[in-house]
Protein backbone atom coordinates (compact mmCIF):
# COMPACT_ATOMS: atom_id res chain seq x y z
CA UNK A 1 0.00 0.00 0.00
CA UNK A 2 1.06 3.11 -1.10
CA UNK A 3 -0.49 5.62 1.37
CA UNK A 4 0.89 4.63 4.89
CA UNK A 5 -1.73 3.62 7.65
CA UNK A 6 0.76 4.13 10.65
CA UNK A 7 -0.66 5.71 13.62
CA UNK A 8 0.39 8.82 15.68
CA UNK A 9 1.64 5.91 18.59
CA UNK A 10 3.84 4.12 15.23
CA UNK A 11 5.63 7.42 14.65
CA UNK A 12 6.24 7.85 18.13
CA UNK A 13 8.08 5.31 18.53
CA UNK A 14 9.61 5.41 14.85
CA UNK A 15 11.06 8.63 15.89
CA UNK A 16 12.39 9.12 13.24
CA UNK A 17 13.91 12.31 11.90
CA UNK A 18 13.51 12.78 8.35
CA UNK A 19 10.11 12.91 6.26
CA UNK A 20 9.19 11.67 2.92
CA UNK A 21 7.10 13.55 0.69
CA UNK A 22 6.04 12.20 -2.53
CA UNK A 23 4.67 14.97 -4.97
CA UNK A 24 3.00 14.06 -8.35
CA UNK A 25 0.34 15.70 -10.62
CA UNK A 26 -3.12 14.55 -12.07
CA UNK A 27 -2.02 14.81 -15.59
CA UNK A 28 -2.89 12.85 -19.18
CA UNK A 29 -0.51 9.48 -19.49
CA UNK A 30 -2.25 8.54 -22.60
CA UNK A 31 -4.75 5.83 -23.31
CA UNK A 32 -3.05 3.07 -21.18
CA UNK A 33 -1.94 4.70 -17.83
CA UNK A 34 -4.06 6.66 -15.39
CA UNK A 35 -4.40 10.59 -14.61
CA UNK A 36 -2.82 9.85 -11.16
CA UNK A 37 0.03 8.12 -12.88
CA UNK A 38 2.64 10.72 -11.33
CA UNK A 39 1.26 10.98 -8.00
CA UNK A 40 1.56 6.73 -8.02
CA UNK A 41 5.01 6.46 -9.01
CA UNK A 42 5.99 9.48 -6.21
CA UNK A 43 3.99 7.09 -3.82
CA UNK A 44 5.73 3.76 -4.76
CA UNK A 45 9.45 5.98 -4.86
CA UNK A 46 8.70 7.22 -1.43
CA UNK A 47 7.24 4.17 -0.05
CA UNK A 48 10.62 2.09 -0.87
CA UNK A 49 12.78 4.55 0.84
CA UNK A 50 10.66 5.01 3.89
CA UNK A 51 10.66 1.51 3.85
CA UNK A 52 14.25 1.03 3.42
CA UNK A 53 15.59 3.54 5.87
CA UNK A 54 12.67 3.99 8.39
CA UNK A 55 11.48 7.06 7.63
CA UNK A 56 8.16 8.89 8.28
CA UNK A 57 6.12 8.50 4.81
CA UNK A 58 3.67 11.75 4.07
CA UNK A 59 0.35 11.09 1.83
CA UNK A 60 1.02 12.38 -1.62
CA UNK A 61 0.74 16.02 -2.92
CA UNK A 62 -1.76 14.52 -6.04
CA UNK A 63 -1.55 17.95 -7.82
CA UNK A 64 0.83 19.54 -9.74
CA UNK A 65 2.16 21.60 -12.39
CA UNK A 66 0.76 19.84 -14.96
CA UNK A 67 0.18 23.20 -17.59
CA UNK A 68 1.81 21.60 -20.83
CA UNK A 69 -0.93 18.77 -20.74
CA UNK A 70 -3.66 21.35 -20.15
CA UNK A 71 -5.34 20.63 -23.89
CA UNK A 72 -5.70 16.87 -22.48
CA UNK A 73 -8.79 16.10 -20.94
CA UNK A 74 -8.75 15.40 -17.27
CA UNK A 75 -5.72 17.03 -16.29
CA UNK A 76 -5.60 19.42 -13.71
CA UNK A 77 -3.23 21.72 -12.40
CA UNK A 78 -2.26 24.03 -9.49
CA UNK A 79 -0.20 27.25 -9.62
CA UNK A 80 3.40 26.79 -9.10
CA UNK A 81 3.33 29.41 -6.43
CA UNK A 82 0.53 27.26 -4.52
CA UNK A 83 3.09 23.89 -4.68
CA UNK A 84 5.61 26.15 -3.51
CA UNK A 85 3.04 27.17 -0.17
CA UNK A 86 2.16 23.91 0.37
CA UNK A 87 5.60 22.70 0.51
CA UNK A 88 6.69 25.54 3.32
CA UNK A 89 3.36 24.16 5.01
CA UNK A 90 4.38 21.06 5.02
CA UNK A 91 8.02 21.95 6.60
CA UNK A 92 6.48 24.25 8.96
CA UNK A 93 4.34 21.91 10.18
CA UNK A 94 6.79 19.10 10.55
CA UNK A 95 8.82 21.43 11.96
CA UNK A 96 6.48 21.55 15.08
CA UNK A 97 6.83 17.89 15.36
CA UNK A 98 10.32 18.35 15.77
CA UNK A 99 11.21 16.75 12.73
CA UNK A 100 13.27 19.42 10.22
CA UNK A 101 14.17 17.43 7.34
CA UNK A 102 12.40 16.89 4.14
CA UNK A 103 13.11 14.71 1.23
CA UNK A 104 10.50 15.55 -1.73
CA UNK A 105 10.32 12.68 -3.88
CA UNK A 106 8.71 14.13 -7.28
CA UNK A 107 7.53 12.06 -10.33
CA UNK A 108 6.22 14.81 -12.22
CA UNK A 109 9.29 16.93 -14.49
CA UNK A 110 6.88 19.96 -15.15
CA UNK A 111 6.92 20.73 -10.94
CA UNK A 112 10.17 23.05 -11.78
CA UNK A 113 9.17 25.01 -8.97
CA UNK A 114 10.43 22.12 -6.42
CA UNK A 115 14.33 22.89 -7.38
CA UNK A 116 13.46 26.81 -5.69
CA UNK A 117 11.76 25.38 -2.48
CA UNK A 118 14.42 22.94 -2.30
CA UNK A 119 17.45 25.99 -2.43
CA UNK A 120 15.72 28.26 -0.49
CA UNK A 121 14.87 25.72 2.57
CA UNK A 122 18.72 24.90 2.17
CA UNK A 123 20.40 28.29 2.84
CA UNK A 124 20.82 28.32 6.68
CA UNK A 125 20.56 24.75 7.35
CA UNK A 126 20.48 21.17 5.50
CA UNK A 127 16.27 20.56 5.83
CA UNK A 128 15.22 19.84 2.00
CA UNK A 129 16.66 16.84 -0.66
CA UNK A 130 14.55 16.94 -4.22
CA UNK A 131 14.56 12.77 -5.52
CA UNK A 132 15.43 11.39 -7.79
CA UNK A 133 16.91 13.55 -10.57
CA UNK A 134 17.99 13.80 -13.89
CA UNK A 135 21.20 11.87 -13.48
CA UNK A 136 19.58 8.85 -10.68
CA UNK A 137 16.82 8.32 -13.40
CA UNK A 138 19.74 7.78 -16.16
CA UNK A 139 21.18 5.36 -13.90
CA UNK A 140 18.19 3.45 -12.59
CA UNK A 141 17.54 3.36 -16.54
CA UNK A 142 20.74 1.51 -16.94
CA UNK A 143 20.20 -0.69 -14.38
CA UNK A 144 17.24 -1.74 -15.15
CA UNK A 145 18.17 -2.22 -19.00
CA UNK A 146 15.96 0.15 -20.30
CA UNK A 147 16.43 0.51 -24.11
CA UNK A 148 15.29 4.46 -24.35
CA UNK A 149 16.70 7.08 -22.84
CA UNK A 150 14.99 9.47 -20.32
CA UNK A 151 14.83 12.07 -22.99
CA UNK A 152 13.53 9.26 -25.92
CA UNK A 153 10.93 8.23 -23.51
CA UNK A 154 9.80 11.74 -22.00
CA UNK A 155 6.10 10.52 -20.88
CA UNK A 156 4.19 7.51 -20.64
CA UNK A 157 7.02 5.67 -21.94
CA UNK A 158 8.99 2.46 -20.64
CA UNK A 159 10.16 3.60 -17.60
CA UNK A 160 6.63 4.92 -15.94
CA UNK A 161 5.16 2.09 -17.39
CA UNK A 162 7.37 -0.22 -16.25
CA UNK A 163 6.71 0.75 -12.46
CA UNK A 164 3.17 0.62 -12.34
CA UNK A 165 3.95 -3.01 -14.03
CA UNK A 166 5.27 -3.96 -11.06
CA UNK A 167 3.85 -1.69 -8.29
CA UNK A 168 0.02 -1.62 -9.55
CA UNK A 169 -1.19 -3.70 -12.68
CA UNK A 170 -4.20 -3.42 -12.34
CA UNK A 171 -4.28 0.43 -13.73
CA UNK A 172 -2.02 -0.36 -16.84
CA UNK A 173 -4.48 -1.40 -19.97
CA UNK A 174 -3.07 -3.51 -22.62
CA UNK A 175 -3.13 -0.72 -25.00
CA UNK A 176 0.65 0.29 -23.73
CA UNK A 177 1.80 -2.50 -26.38
CA UNK A 178 0.67 -0.60 -29.37
CA UNK A 179 0.90 2.86 -27.68
CA UNK A 180 4.63 3.77 -28.89
CA UNK A 181 5.19 7.85 -30.32
CA UNK A 182 8.40 9.15 -30.35
CA UNK A 183 9.46 13.07 -30.75
CA UNK A 184 12.52 13.28 -29.56
CA UNK A 185 13.44 17.05 -31.06
CA UNK A 186 11.25 18.81 -28.95
CA UNK A 187 12.38 22.47 -28.63
CA UNK A 188 9.56 24.81 -27.97
CA UNK A 189 7.51 22.24 -24.92
CA UNK A 190 6.90 25.27 -22.77
CA UNK A 191 5.43 27.66 -25.92
CA UNK A 192 3.66 24.75 -27.67
CA UNK A 193 3.15 21.99 -25.11
CA UNK A 194 2.90 18.07 -25.19
CA UNK A 195 -0.07 18.75 -27.90
CA UNK A 196 2.20 20.33 -29.73
CA UNK A 197 4.40 17.18 -30.38
CA UNK A 198 2.15 13.98 -29.66
CA UNK A 199 -1.53 13.46 -30.51
CA UNK A 200 -2.15 10.70 -27.86
CA UNK A 201 0.15 11.78 -25.13
CA UNK A 202 2.25 9.24 -24.99
CA UNK A 203 6.44 10.43 -26.01
CA UNK A 204 8.33 7.11 -25.31
CA UNK A 205 8.29 3.84 -25.67
CA UNK A 206 5.98 1.84 -23.30
CA UNK A 207 5.75 -1.33 -25.37
CA UNK A 208 9.23 -1.84 -24.24
CA UNK A 209 7.90 -1.79 -20.76
CA UNK A 210 7.74 -4.76 -17.90
CA UNK A 211 7.54 -5.77 -14.43
CA UNK A 212 11.13 -6.81 -14.11
CA UNK A 213 12.29 -3.20 -15.53
CA UNK A 214 10.09 -1.83 -13.09
CA UNK A 215 11.48 -3.43 -9.72
CA UNK A 216 14.83 -3.04 -10.57
CA UNK A 217 13.93 0.91 -11.03
CA UNK A 218 12.97 0.96 -8.11
CA UNK A 219 15.53 -1.37 -6.24
CA UNK A 220 18.55 1.44 -7.82
CA UNK A 221 16.61 4.41 -7.08
CA UNK A 222 16.34 3.00 -3.13
CA UNK A 223 20.20 2.29 -3.68
CA UNK A 224 20.94 6.12 -5.11
CA UNK A 225 19.00 7.44 -2.17
CA UNK A 226 21.55 6.53 0.56
CA UNK A 227 23.94 9.40 -0.62
CA UNK A 228 21.51 12.12 -0.44
CA UNK A 229 20.36 10.77 3.26
CA UNK A 230 23.72 11.25 4.39
CA UNK A 231 24.63 14.65 3.21
CA UNK A 232 20.78 15.57 4.27
CA UNK A 233 22.05 14.39 7.88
Amino acid sequence: MFITTASSHDEAARGADVAVLPVGSFEQHGAHLPLATDALIASAIASRLAADYDLFLLPPVTLGCSHEHADFPGTVSISSSTLAAILGDVLESLAGSDIHRLAIINAHGGNYVLSHVAQEANVHARRVVLFPSSKEWDTAREHAGCQTTASQDMHAGEGETSILLDQCPEVVRGSYREADHRADHRPHLLTLGMGGYTDSGVIGEPSAASAEKGRLLLDAFSAQFKDYLDVLR
